[in-house]
């Protein structure tokens, strides 16, 4: 009889031990193309990621940057106050409405050759919105300012 019950308990544990495997296995690769870190302008020049890295650059776009391509592409440039990105926006939507000069934007894509090749662009959301992380960042570099109400 105690063996029985021995026998049940490791069956037990040997399920859910290969349960909590399959569960990982699936998180991690659900994950794969979902972690992807921000960086400022400051932080791709000082350390460039390699360029099958997807990742997000955030910052302002520079006053008087912005270059229409042909279709939905174009040009513009990123920066943190301190270092310029140049950026080309090569994804299959176009410009969003609220994306602007002088604005905060965060973009996702890769950084190759000196350009950072654009998939997709967050822009505000509203006059005074501004990404978190762009306003970390340009806090640090001393050069952000608080939006007038």
């Amino acid at each position: 009889m105690k063996s029985l019950k021995k026998r049940r308990r490791i069956q037990v544990l040997l399920g859910a031990a290969g349960a909590l495997v399959i569960a990982v296995a699936l998180i991690g690769y659900g994950f794969r193309d979902g972690i992807n870190l921000y960086r400022s302008p400051t932080q791709v020049s000082e350390n460039a990621p390699a360029p099958e890295e997807y990742f997000q650059l955030g910052g302002l776009v520079k006053e008087g940057s912005i270059v229409n391509g042909d279709g939905v592409a174009f040009d513009f440039v990123i920066t943190d106050g301190a270092v310029e990105i140049p950026v080309r926006y090569i994804g299959n939507d176009p410009r969003p409405d609220l994306f602007k000069e002088g604005q905060g934007t965060i973009a996702k894509g890769y950084y190759r050759d000196g350009l950072f090749e654009a998939r997709d662009l967050l822009a505000k959301h509203d006059e005074t919105y501004m990404p978190r992380e762009v306003i970390d960042t340009l806090k640090e570099s001393g050069v952000y300012q608080e939006p007038e109400n």
